[in-house]
């Protein structure tokens, strides 16, 4: 009798053991679902707000790309099409030669010494000359100078040429053959071939000879004595123009 109480009490220990061992361990079973679900729920909504931002980004990127579009299309209206072009700048060379000045007479180059007879020579038959007459002269040692002063003496052409300059081509009064309208003052072809003749007579017969000054040529050009005065005005007429 006595050992079947002990029985029976060990029997109900055990019993409140093992139901206490099951409701711990349905316990600790319950409480991991929960955290599992937790856990689960958690993620879902991480993975959620991941695609919510993933999303937010695409579109704001879109609209990005759309408004910078716009923008660059408007710019590219507003901006002229000659700023858009490729600028072409000249390149300098990395020398440049300028030629020396090359004064001729009186502090003249050649094309200011034309310059300047031209001006003396006046509007009628024979201006525009004065290119010819600077370089015969610097060629052939006659001052030009004096070789203009005594033409615009001898043919007028400050003003008027006169017939025989008009008719014969003779700008220096000389004499020879053939002769203007059988006279005893030479004829030329034209105006170039007087001019050159006039020129000529001046190197051959003056400066060649050492006569190279007013005075000296006076006596054997003109038998006026009032020749040399009126060939120095003229000179210094030309001289300041």
């Amino acid at each position: 009798m006595r050992k079947a109480k002990i029985i029976s009490c060990a029997a109900f220990v055990l019993g409140l053991m093992l139901i206490s061992i099951g409701m711990t361990i349905q316990t600790n079973i319950n409480e991991k679902i929960t955290y599992t679900k937790k856990v689960n729920e958690k993620s879902t909504t991480n993975l959620n707000m991941a695609v919510a931002a993933s999303n937010a980004d695409a579109v704001f990127k879109k609209e990005t790309i759309n408004n910078n579009d716009e923008l660059n299309s408007a710019e590219e209206k507003d901006t002229p099409n000659d700023l858009l072009k490729e600028i072409s700048l000249e390149t300098a060379p990395a020398s440049v030669i300028i030629p020396p000045r090359v004064e001729v007479y009186d502090g003249l180059t050649l094309a200011e010494l034309s310059d300047k007879i031209n001006r003396n020579l006046g509007n009628d038959y024979v201006a525009g000359k004065g290119y010819l007459i600077a370089s015969e002269c610097l060629s052939r040692g006659v001052d030009p100078y004096i070789a203009v002063a005594i033409l615009l003496h001898e043919t007028g052409c400050k003003s008027k040429c006169s017939a025989l300059t008009r008719t014969c081509n003779n700008v220096g009064g000389q004499k020879g053959a053939p002769g203007c309208n059988g006279g005893s003052y030479k004829a030329f072809a034209t105006l170039d071939e007087g001019i050159v003749g006039f020129i000529s007579n001046l190197q051959i017969n003056y400066f060649s000879k050492g006569l190279t000054t007013i005075e000296t040529i006076a006596p054997r050009y003109a038998q006026s004595s009032a020749w040399p005065a009126k060939i120095n005005w003229y000179v210094e007429q030309i001289r300041a123009n």
